[in-house]
C-alpha cells in the first residue's frame, strides 16, 4: 500500500493516536484488528511497536473484573498522541479512526453471523451470508460459487472480517466505489 507506515515512531504515534481517541480499554487483538485493518501498518510492525510502547509507559496493561488482560493509554501517551500526531497524514489519521470505531461498534453490538452453504448439482455451491444484530438482519447475500476453494476463502474473510464484508457490500451498494480502491 502506497501509505503503508514504516518509521517506528510514526506507527507507534498512529496506536497512540487510534487508542486516545477510541477513549476505553481494549484487549490486544481488538487493538491489532484496529491499527492494522486498513493497511497502514503491518502485523509485525505492530506488534514490535506495541511492546515498546508498553516498555516505555505511553500504554498499560490491566484486568477487567473477569481478570482478562486489557491495555489503556497513559497520561504520557495521550501527551504523545496529543503533540505528535500532526506528524501523521490527515487522511490516514481520519480513515483508519473511522475504520476503528465502526468495528469496535460491530463488536460490541453483538451482531451475530451465519455462514451455510450446499452443493448444487452442476458442481458448484449456493453460500448464503447473513450477519443479524438484535434478531434484525443487516446483511443477507446468497452467491453461487465455481469451486470450493472460493467457498474456503468466502467463509474465513466472512468470519475473521464481517465488519469489512458488511463496509464493502455496503460501499458497492451505495456507490462508494472508492472503498474497493482505497
Amino acid at each position: 500500500m502506497q501509505n503503508q507506515l514504516k518509521d517506528k515512531n510514526d506507527i507507534k504515534i498512529f496506536i497512540l493516536y487510534l487508542m486516545r481517541h477510541i477513549g476505553y480499554p481494549l484487549d490486544f487483538v481488538s487493538i491489532n484488528d484496529i491499527v492494522v485493518q486498513d493497511g497502514f501498518v503491518g502485523y509485525f510492525d505492530f506488534v514490535e511497536c506495541f511492546a515498546e510502547l508498553l516498555e516505555t509507559g505511553n500504554i498499560e496493561e490491566m484486568k477487567n473484573e473477569n481478570e482478562e488482560e486489557l491495555y489503556v493509554i497513559t497520561e504520557q501517551g495521550i501527551h504523545v498522541a496529543d503533540t505528535l500526531d500532526s506528524r501523521l497524514i490527515n487522511m490516514i489519521k481520519e480513515k483508519s479512526l473511522k475504520s476503528a470505531l465502526r468495528l469496535l461498534s460491530f463488536k460490541e453490538r453483538g451482531a451475530k453471523l451465519h455462514f451455510d452453504f450446499q452443493p448444487l448439482p452442476n458442481g458448484r455451491f449456493r453460500v448464503e451470508c447473513i450477519i443479524t444484530e438484535k434478531e434484525e438482519e443487516l446483511l443477507n447475500v446468497t452467491l453461487s460459487l465455481e469451486s470450493s476453494n472460493q467457498l474456503e476463502r468466502i467463509r474465513r474473510n466472512f468470519y475473521d472480517k464481517p465488519e469489512v464484508v458488511y463496509r464493502g457490500v455496503m460501499a458497492v451498494l451505495t456507490g462508494e466505489v472508492n472503498y474497493l480502491i482505497d
